[in-house]
């Protein structure tokens, strides 16, 4: 088949693609800018407005839980909402902590809860958290140039895919599972095709990446096989989590808990599971393009070594990543001398537990998986010109 026509092929596949994503997404984007849909959330409700400091009319010190801070007293001026253009006082530092750096002045924005009494008539404001979206931009457009100077064009790339895959979870997983379709199968579905999407726009249509794509699928369904295996083998209900609790208050259809439990473990691992099957392909076919006469079953051994060095580094990544993000947690337990055995029993405590191991099991299969279709794409290729890419040449 001509060259130039089998691009076209390829091109037109991938705009079919696209246009049937688009079609996917697009009734969950405009329900998300849709000023009529305007339903409440946990801690945050359609209550829940902006508010510009406009003096601090009093400070001084409070102790609140033993600890010695700083008061206000604040006049504030609502900025939306019912109650625009309203100035009320409220009242911070008495009742919750307060870090003393983090003060308000004149000038300053803080989110607020606004409400009227239906008994009395007075209209009060009570603070609800900072407004973080202004040092948010700031921190993701260093973020950006820090990935597009260190990265370059691959750097760019790999920005892309990230914006893909966000959206494939915002506009297609989070809808899905909330229309009432089973959240580990659409996890499963939409991070294979938003990590396929992103590994051909850093990496390109070569065998590398087809390979690093198959190994990807593959590896997605035996993790959650894997992870109904181990979360009905600990009978976990996804109750652990209190957000889950808040989710079926708030929603007005029941969704599969358990479903949205093994669709998490799917989609933490996403990141690291990137890595390892894209580390593995491109360390196939680096191999292969360094030495030709190569067996299949050298070409796999040496990868493997490769691939054990890489998984380890990836595993401790992930659970070290737990931990962090389970501190609280187990600084709670060792302060309140909570007995080992009967923690592990806990419900909250199991899930994490069996979400990093699941996690971290999947990740270990997807380096032999990986490696072996990497390794039947590469045996006997005659040109290596268009997979040529270093090893560490993506971003982790």
């Amino acid at each position: 088949m001509n060259s130039d026509l089998l691009k076209w092929l390829i091109g037109m596949l991938l705009a079919a693609l696209i246009i049937v994503l688009a079609f996917l997404i697009a009734p969950s984007l405009i329900n998300l800018f849709d000023p009529k849909d305007n339903q409440t959330s946990v801690g945050y409700t359609s209550d829940t407005t902006r508010a510009r400091i406009i003096d601090v009319t009093e400070e001084g010190p409070a102790i609140v839980l033993g600890n010695e801070q700083t008061y206000q007293i604040l006049e504030i001026e609502v900025l939306e909402g019912e109650f625009q253009q309203m100035r009320l006082m409220i009242e911070i530092g008495k009742n919750q902590i307060f870090p003393k750096a983090y003060l308000f002045k004149p000038g300053d924005l803080m989110l607020v809860n606004v409400g009227t009494n239906v008994m009395t008539g007075e209209t009060r404001a009570f603070f609800v958290d900072y407004v973080r979206e202004r040092p948010i931009i700031f921190i993701f457009i260093v973020f950006c140039l820090t990935a597009i100077v260190v990265g370059g064009k691959t750097g760019l790339r790999s920005l892309l895919g990230a914006i893909i895959g966000l959206g494939v979870i915002i506009f297609f997983i989070i809808p899905q599972i909330i229309n009432g379709a089973n959240p580990l199968l659409t996890s499963i579905i939409g991070s294979a095709i938003f990590l396929g999407l992103s590994l051909y726009i850093v990496y390109g249509w070569r065998k590398m990446t087809h390979a690093a794509v198959a190994g990807l699928i593959v590896s997605l369904v035996l993790t959650g096989l894997f992870s109904i295996f181990a979360v009905n083998q600990t009978r976990l209900t996804g109750f652990g989590d209190e957000n889950m609790m808040f989710l079926i208050q708030q929603s007005e259809s029941m969704f599969d808990i358990r479903g949205v439990l093994l669709a998490g473990i799917i989609i933490g691992s996403l990141g690291v599971l990137d890595d390892l099957v894209i580390g593995q392909s491109s360390a196939v076919f680096q191999l292969n393009k360094a030495n030709p006469a190569m067996t299949f079953k050298e070409l796999f051994k040496s990868a493997m070594e490769i691939g054990r060095d890489h998984v380890a580094a990836s595993v401790n990544t992930l659970i070290l990543a737990y931990a962090g993000g389970s501190l609280p947690m187990l600084l709670l337990f060792t302060v309140t001398n909570v007995n080992l055995r009967i923690a592990l029993n806990v419900s909250y405590i199991s899930e994490e537990i069996i979400r990093a191991l699941a996690g971290t099991t999947g990740l270990f299969l997807s380096v032999p998986v990986a490696t072996l279709i990497a390794c039947f794409l590469a045996i006997g290729q005659k040109d290596h010109s268009d997979d040529e890419i270093n090893i560490h040449g993506h971003i982790h």
